[in-house]
């Protein structure tokens, strides 16, 4: 009893709210492709496109319309035409009871007072009124368009293959931001460290004054400088926990899942391996410039058609009477048909957009070779940029190591009264100096290497092989 208790107890304390613990790089990409509400949105595009080429494949397949009309007149046109159509015609619908009863009287020999050619029969003239149910089926198709239909098909399975890409784009994109939000954590987590460790120096240093100041060898005013420098350092830790705050809500909009804690990555990303081949190959704007390359194409043969006749051909089939499906086989009836066009002359408009179609074919040919020479100095301009980076760390660990040096120095020195608590202080703004400046260019370096990484669309392996090695074994929450 007392172990249930004790079970309900932390199952109690469990938050019911709680964000996701430990999140590596790649759970946390797996969760983006399957959260991300920009994905799906894109994924939505995507499929949107896909139906609209099923719709234009459609129309080679032809149209099958029902027909069921229902309809009452007296008029005199229509009521003849509804019988006629259900074959229930008849002499007496032409009036002949007037001229049959004219005819007799002529037979008995009996002078009639008017022509009977002129006579107007009631019976033709006000029918009663009639019911008509008309109930056929229409199929109408295609036969031969010049080509035009197959080309329109391609164009849209082309274009729902291009909204692929843009899909790929965005994901490839969102990617791109949950790494560097990883790294951007990451740097902040190590700044926090570093002021954390500065502030406790201080709080050594603060002591050793207090200490000096008892025995008189320190003033009120290094007291007062030591309490305001910890002051500004406070608030630069402050303002580096928010700044941490607001990566967590970045990622956390990207994934669209709380997190409190992930896994922190090394400083420094790994430098991606990345050859003009696989950008040309791989590089998801080249590869949207080639199909487009093949949409242009396709297009000039569609103008191509214009040139060329259409066939057509449409069978109808359908019955007709004053009650609904009543005898509808023997009152059936069928049309079939076929109809040959073609434009032998249009002021020149065909040629006119024949024209510009193939303009626009030579115009993306370029678009092409542009994409390729743009994306490859795009990359070059990239791995200097990362190369540069590398130099200034470098430099800036040097410096940072001998800035801490010189603190320690300055330290030593104070505690024997050969300098002032000004001079310790500058020494260590140089060291914070420096520690922001090394943690900016590694950003940097970070953002460039993400962004050339971003050329390629990954494969998810590549990802995950490349986070396996470079994630630390400790995590890093917004709350601690």
């Amino acid at each position: 009893m007392i172990k249930r208790y004790v079970s309900l107890l932390a199952l109690c304390s469990i938050p019911i709210f709680a964000g996701m613990q430990n999140l590596t790089l790649k759970d946390a990409i797996k969760i983006l492709k399957k959260d991300n509400l920009e994905v799906k949105i894109a994924k939505f595009d995507q499929q949107m496109k896909e139906y609209e080429a099923k719709a234009v494949e459609a129309l080679n397949y032809g149209k099958l319309d029902l027909t069921i009309m229902g309809m009452r007149s007296n008029d005199a046109g229509n009521v003849f035409g509804f019988k006629l159509q259900s074959r229930e015609a008849s002499f007496g619908d032409f009036g002949f009871s007037d001229f049959l009863g004219d005819l007799g009287t002529m037979m008995q020999g009996q002078q009639l007072d008017h022509d009977p050619l002129k006579t107007e029969p009631k019976d033709l003239n006000y029918p009663e009124a009639r019911n008509h149910f008309l109930t056929k089926l229409t199929y109408m198709i295609p036969i031969y368009t010049g080509g035009k239909l197959t080309e329109y098909k391609n164009i849209m399975y082309s274009m729902a293959k291009m909204s692929k890409y843009d899909t790929k784009k965005i994901r490839n994109q969102k990617i791109y931001e949950v790494k560097k939000a990883f790294y951007d954590i990451s740097l902040v987590e190590s700044y926090i460290r570093n002021l954390r460790r500065i502030k406790k120096n201080m709080d050594r240093l603060e002591n050793i004054i207090r200490t000096m100041k008892k025995e008189g060898y320190a003033k009120e005013t290094d007291l007062l400088e030591i309490q305001a420098r910890k002051a500004e350092v406070l608030s630069m830790y402050n303002q580096a926990k928010l700044n941490r705050d607001l990566a967590y809500q970045f990622l956390e909009f990207l994934l669209n899942r709380d997190v409190d804690n992930i896994k922190l990555m090394n400083e420094m990303a790994p430098m991606p391996r990345i050859t003009a081949k696989m950008l040309s190959a791989r590089n998801i704007d080249i590869q949207k410039a080639k199909l487009g390359l093949k949409i242009t194409k396709m297009a000039v043969n569609a103008q191509k058609a214009n040139f060329l006749p259409e066939i057509g051909a449409f069978a109808e089939y359908g019955s007709a009477d004053d009650h609904l499906f009543n005898d509808f086989l023997d009152k059936d009836f069928y049309t079939v048909g076929v109809q040959a066009k073609w434009n032998i002359f249009n002021g020149g408009a065909d040629k006119a957009n024949l024209e510009k179609a193939k303009l626009n074919y030579l115009k993306v040919k370029e678009q092409v070779r542009l994409a390729k020479r743009g994306i490859a100095l795009k990359a070059k301009k990239l791995k200097t940029e990362i190369l540069s980076a590398n130099t200034d760390i470098y430099n800036y660990r040097k410096q940072l190591k001998l800035a801490r040096k010189v603190y320690e120095n300055y330290s030593t020195r104070y505690k024997e009264g050969m300098v002032s608590i000004t001079d310790v202080l500058i020494q260590q703004s140089k060291e914070l100096e420096v520690l922001l400046k090394l943690l900016t260019a590694k950003n940097k370096r970070n953002t460039k290497i993400f962004e050339l990484d971003s050329l390629l669309d990954i494969e998810d392996k590549r990802i995950i092989n490349n986070i396996a090695k470079n994630t630390e074994e400790t995590t890093t929450g917004k709350g601690k």
